[in-house]
């Protein structure tokens, strides 16, 4: 199997582009910490979250995970949202550091929303953490904006954001943490080594999952994994051109009607939590389904095996990053099953992994929205 295209080379250039990234965070370090501080401390700004799609799932992610940092009580708000209905969210007393993710800049939303949130909120700051120096959000300029750019390569040719969505995700992490950003350099190396060797190890046994016969996939995940496992959906959904229909759920909530989506042609993926409390409420469901449900096939991943019997799956994905990293940094880690999973599975059913939309109903950049 030929594997040359733009979408398997981005998936695999993760790890190096996150150490990069980390690099162009660590150098800009005085310049961020300011800006944080300047709306953060004594400010009173909220942060939001926002994006389109995959960039909208960042925030959904990790908006569970700051609690820890200036970041704290940040909210995930996708721009399609703000857009259509900004007062539900802001009124002339709101003060917000509005945090935009965007692979191109170039999409309808994007500029839009910055400009629906600056319309409704009483005083507004930006952070704008994009792949593309040519694109609209780029080139916007003021003393009340502070720019990201990623490593040009990050901004994926590919239909499926994949280096994009994680190294946004990371950098993210990092701008939340900038004063303590030295330290962080252990987790995002750690993250970057372990993932790098375990796409490797797992690659073949991936390809072989996705030459299964499902018609339908869930993705499991709790608190930031939820986040996660959100956007593993759409990766799987959109690189087979819709012929899998996705779904996604915490362990706990697939239990109050989602599960009812659990039939013979399902495929199953486990995020596991690396937090053993957490854990004992996922073990419950996965044991519950292996009891009760016929299903063709299921994966289950998580950083280290807690003792489970791994006969019980068709593949048992061993990450091998530390338990006590930080979400912020480890969940992403998490994706890299569902991109593959969603290349092979393209490449399966005669589908180009970087253009798998023959029916032409999703794009690179979004098209036909009308902004009023």
């Amino acid at each position: 199997m030929t594997l040359n295209h733009h979408t398997y080379r981005e998936i695999k250039q993760q790890p190096r582009v996150w150490k990069s990234s980390y690099e162009i965070v660590r150098a800009r370090k005085g310049e961020i910490s300011s800006f944080i501080h300047k709306y953060l401390h004594g400010g009173g700004y909220e942060v939001i979250l926002s994006g389109a799609g995959t960039s909208a799932y960042i925030g959904d992610a990790l908006q569970c995970s700051f609690s820890e940092t200036p970041f704290k009580g940040a909210r995930s708000i996708a721009t399609t949202d703000i857009i259509t209905n900004p007062c539900l969210y802001f009124g002339k007393e709101s003060k917000v550091l509005l945090v935009s993710f965007a692979r191109s800049g170039n999409s309808p939303e994007s500029v839009a929303a910055v400009k629906a949130v600056e319309r409704t909120a009483g005083a507004v700051a930006h952070i704008f953490i994009t792949c593309n120096a040519d694109g609209a959000l780029a080139k916007m300029k003021g003393d009340n904006i502070l720019t990201v750019l990623l490593p040009p390569e990050t901004n994926d040719k590919s239909l499926a954001m994949t280096s994009s969505y994680s190294t946004m995700f990371l950098v993210c992490s990092l701008i939340a943490t900038i004063d303590r950003i030295e330290e962080q350099e252990q987790y995002v190396d750690s993250v970057a080594s372990h993932m790098e060797l375990a796409m490797d190890r797992y690659e073949d046994r991936i390809r072989e999952i996705a030459a299964l016969d499902f018609k339908r996939a869930v993705f499991l995940g709790s608190g930031p994994l939820k986040g996660v496992a959100e956007e593993s959906r759409l990766k799987l959904q959109e690189l087979t051109d819709g012929a899998v229909m996705c779904s996604f759920d915490s362990f706990l909530g697939f239990r109050h009607g989602p599960k009812a989506v659990v039939n013979e042609d399902s495929l199953i993926v486990y995020l596991l939590s690396p937090n053993e409390k957490v854990r004992q409420y996922e073990i419950d469901l996965v044991d519950q389904i292996v009891a009760k449900n016929h299903i063709k096939g299921s994966v289950l991943v998580c950083f280290h095996n807690p003792g489970l019997d791994v006969s019980k799956f068709n593949l048992f994905v061993e990450i091998g990053i530390p338990d006590d990293t930080p979400s912020m940094f480890g969940a992403v880690a998490f994706v890299f099953v569902a991109q593959l999973l969603g290349y092979f599975k393209s490449l399966a059913i005669g589908l180009c992994p970087d253009s798998p939309s023959v029916s032409g109903n999703i794009s690179r950049v979004v098209e036909g929205v009308t902004i009023y």
